[in-house]
């Protein structure tokens, strides 16, 4: 029987939860016994696959990258997972919503820069005019509250998602277990 396939996504959030994720330590290596990591910014896979089991998605929906990203992602995957608060509630991502795309891009490259002010035309993804949580865009199977979410809470999460079971992270995620 193979392995389930586990992957992990960074949309737009600090890496907190990654770094968490890292935190479980000797714990990654049972996962990884347990589970193909198959996408992540931790491995360097260029392309989504099909057929993934469960997916740990960190960050909120702000540019049009992850809009398109996160659709794919929600085809391509059995289990959802919004995994801390930026992907739960838009969190940091979503303290740009009252100002609008056009007087924060402003405010940063034209404003505050010293050199070679203007607007991004490459490289910055195009923002959405709202930063969006990812139940907002996709359907989302279990929300894994906390920023971050505690390493514990990570893995009582993955070990019931690739044992089959539904988690149930409220109580734990309440006290920061």
């Amino acid at each position: 029987m193979s392995k389930p396939k586990l992957a992990t996504v960074w949309l737009d959030g600090c890496s907190g939860c990654h770094m968490s994720f890292l935190d479980l330590d000797e714990r990654l290596i049972e996962i990884g016994e347990r589970a193909d990591l198959v996408y992540s910014p931790l491995v360097d896979t260029k392309d989504y696959p099909d057929g993934v089991d469960v997916c740990l998605v960190e960050g909120a929906v702000a540019s049009e990258e992850d809009l398109a990203k996160i659709r794919l992602i929600r085809q391509r995957t059995r289990v959802l997972v919004s995994f801390g608060d930026c992907a739960v509630t838009a969190n940091v991502p979503g303290m740009r919503n009252p100002i609008g795309v056009r007087p924060l891009l402003e405010r940063a490259y034209l404003e505050n820069a010293t050199l070679n002010q203007q607007l991004p035309s490459e490289v910055v993804p195009r923002l959405l005019e709202k930063a969006m949580p990812v139940h907002m865009v996709v359907d989302v199977d279990v929300f894994l509250p906390g920023c971050p979410p505690s390493a514990d809470l990570i893995y009582a999460a993955v070990d019931d998602l690739l044992a089959g079971r539904r988690p149930d992270v409220s109580h734990r995620a309440r006290f920061g277990l």
